[in-house]
């Protein structure tokens, strides 16, 4: 269903912006076949275990890094021990363009030089609790784009997964980038909207692309 309203860009937290309606249909629909072809093997999607034993509900195909929690490898050691797939050139220019539109700073995007991507896919029961993005050696932004079925986006605070946080509707096609004061700030995912996603895309789900620094 579409808003009544058009969505304007806003800046959520400083640092954080939420770029509404950033990706057009074909952009989209051809994001969702790379992410197919990035799902099956060798290093296929899985769901990762965490460091508790507990398993995330969420599916992860890594390019460029494999990640665990904690830490980064080139080859897939949880899964089927394959080198992970490359970053394509391409993605990291998307990546480029969306930290210039979110903040409009051509420096800080020129210098943006993300070398890993994850990629999660969201059935209509997962979820993915408050946590940070801190196993990166660098405090680069995270890029974030969203396919598929709208979700509630959480963003928090950087100091513990309690109040204050905002939560963000993230239809397909958003762009969300958390930087500077944002950077390490608790988010999540606690919802995702079964069926709301456009019939053109082909996607039961949803799809979330995140580009990182590691500074490795």
């Amino acid at each position: 269903m579409l808003p009544l309203f058009a969505r304007q860009r806003t800046e959520i937290a400083p640092g954080a912006v939420h770029q509404p309606d950033w990706l057009d249909l074909e952009q989209q629909i051809s994001l969702i076949e790379a992410c197919r072809q990035w799902a099956t093997g060798p290093a296929p999607m899985r769901h990762t275990r965490l460091a508790n034993g507990a398993v995330m509900s969420a599916q992860t195909v890594c390019l460029g890094w494999h990640w665990l929690p904690y830490r980064y490898m080139r080859t897939a050691e949880d899964v089927d021990g394959a080198p992970v797939k490359p970053l394509p050139t391409w993605l990291a220019d998307l990546a480029r363009r969306a930290v210039l539109d979110a903040y409009g700073d051509a420096d800080l995007a020129a210098g943006y030089a993300p070398d890993v991507a994850l990629v999660n896919f969201y059935d209509a029961a997962a979820k993915l609790g408050l946590h940070q993005d801190k196993d990166e050696r660098s405090d680069a932004p995270v890029v974030s784009l969203s396919l598929g079925d709208t979700c509630v986006f959480r963003l928090g605070n950087t100091v513990d997964r309690g109040k204050p946080y905002t939560d963000v509707n993230l239809l397909s096609g958003d762009l969300f980038v958390f930087g500077g004061p944002s950077r390490f700030a608790y988010h999540g995912v606690p919802r995702v909207y079964p069926g709301t996603a456009d019939p053109r895309l082909g996607l039961t789900g949803r799809l979330n692309i995140t580009t990182r620094v590691t500074g490795l």
